[in-house]
């Protein structure tokens, strides 16, 4: 439910495939802060198979995880660029003409 009457869908092309973008740019840093954190703490001898199955894991359920905050995020990044209009705002049962 959205409570503010802001629409996630701005109406324009490509709006889920930058919330994708976001979303897979999201799991691939935490893959490698990951790594190179696991890497550098152990790093006589590092878990190369708790790596390997570590990272396909993270690589698989991350952007689940992340999706919801993506889309928030693009959200906020392409209002960085593009202002809010009046069309972007749904109108609410309350705000609708009475008869």
């Amino acid at each position: 439910m959205n409570v503010c009457g802001f629409r996630f869908e701005r109406g324009e092309e490509g709006y889920q495939v930058g919330a994708y973008m976001f979303n897979i740019i999201a799991a691939e840093l935490l893959f490698a802060y990951l790594f190179a954190a696991i890497v550098v703490f152990t790093w006589p001898s590092p878990p190369w198979t708790l790596l390997e199955y570590g990272g396909i894991a993270t690589m698989v359920i991350a952007p689940f995880v992340f999706y919801p905050f993506s889309k928030a995020l693009f959200l906020g990044f392409d209002l960085l660029f593009r202002p809010r209009a009046s069309e972007d705002m749904t109108r609410s049962a309350g705000d609708l003409p009475r008869p």
